[in-house]
């Protein structure tokens, strides 16, 4: 290992319960067999993290979060190729699952029983350092800013919610509701898809809206005098993670169409599941990512398909976490992310 330090600090949850975020000092392990020490770019502060500070998400405190996590690959472990060396990388967020129960044999680890990720049970991506398995890294696009890459790892999340099977198809007409990050990359992705895609926000996403227009999308402002795009749609992509929204899309969503929940809400919700009845709805979503979803999320990078940087409100040293986390829960930019080299 030629990184020189052994420990570090690191935002992380140190104890059960809401709130008990904070920085707090953690050991730099050196990588073991079939593991690699990635130096970190940047890691993006997701809604997972918030639901974690607020104890609506499980983890096993102390630890250290953060798992949207872009960096370069500094030392290797036993029996990994020298040509990871230096690259710059994307981390699938699985340190373990077994590998050997049906949903890992089918490709499906995010729903191992097994599964401790990065940033919730082993500690993640909001230090300056991480040592993770080999097999968790994807080589990232040049085209790909450097902190945008932290982006990779909800676009993983994204495709994993809307192909196989496939949720949307050429020519349909597409709602998404929600323009933030996760509703910026569906939004994308379904256009990629060949969708006709609306994103609808609220008067304080109207910054947001802009950046969805300037990536080719329409969007619809939700107010009173015009409370919602005109339908139906042929699938319906839930993004925001609240309960008015869900509502919104349900009624918007035409008979024998799709409803697709990709936010997370964090608690229990009222959900009109006769409407699914009437309609002959298909509802479907996704739980994070596979590896088949994440081989996606790259071809989209690589053909220019996603465009990742216009959706990086700001790269915010770690010392400064309380003002980022704030900037986040109060709705501004789209994706803020944590480069723990910055103020050094």
């Amino acid at each position: 290992m030629t990184v020189g330090a052994t420990t570090q600090t690191g935002l992380g949850k140190l104890a059960p319960g809401v709130g008990n975020i904070g920085l707090h000092e953690r050991e730099v392990r050196a990588p073991g067999v079939g593991e690699v020490l990635v130096e970190v770019i940047a890691t993006g502060i997701c809604g997972t993290d918030l639901h974690i500070e607020d104890d609506e998400f499980p983890s096993t405190p102390p630890v250290t979060m953060g798992h949207e996590v872009t960096g370069e690959v500094v030392a290797l472990g036993d029996d990994v190729a020298a040509i990871w060396l230096g690259a710059r990388v994307a981390l699938e967020t699985y340190f373990h699952y077994c590998g050997v129960c049906r949903h890992c044999e089918a490709g499906y680890p995010n729903l191992c029983t097994e599964r401790r990720s990065i940033g919730s049970k082993v500690d993640g991506g909001f230090a300056r350092w991480i040592t993770i398995p080999v097999r968790n890294l994807h080589q990232l696009p040049e085209g790909v800013g450097r902190h945008a890459g932290a982006l990779a790892e909800p676009l993983a999340c994204v495709a994993e919610c809307l192909y196989d099977p496939a949720a949307v198809r050429a020519d349909d007409r597409v709602l998404v509701t929600g323009p933030g990050t996760m509703g910026l990359l569906t939004a994308q992705v379904a256009a990629a898809a060949g969708g006709s895609v609306t994103v609808a926000g609220l008067p304080r996403d109207r910054d947001r809206l802009v950046i969805a227009a300037s990536l080719g999308l329409a969007t619809h402002e939700l107010t009173e005098d015009d409370p919602e795009p005109a339908g139906p749609f042929d699938v319906v992509c839930e993004c925001s993670g609240a309960a008015p929204a869900a509502a919104l899309a349900l009624d918007l969503v035409a008979k024998r169409g799709r409803y697709v929940q990709v936010g997370i809400f964090g608690r229990p919700i009222e959900f009109d599941l006769d409407t699914v009845l009437y309609k002959e709805l298909v509802v479907t979503s996704g739980n994070a990512s596979t590896p088949s979803s994440w081989q996606r999320a790259m071809e989209l990078l690589e053909d220019g398909s996603v465009r990742l940087d216009p959706l990086v409100a700001e790269a915010v040293p770690l010392a400064e976490w309380e003002r980022a986390f704030l900037a986040v829960r109060s709705g501004e930019g789209v994706k803020y992310v944590i480069d723990p080299r910055s103020g050094d």
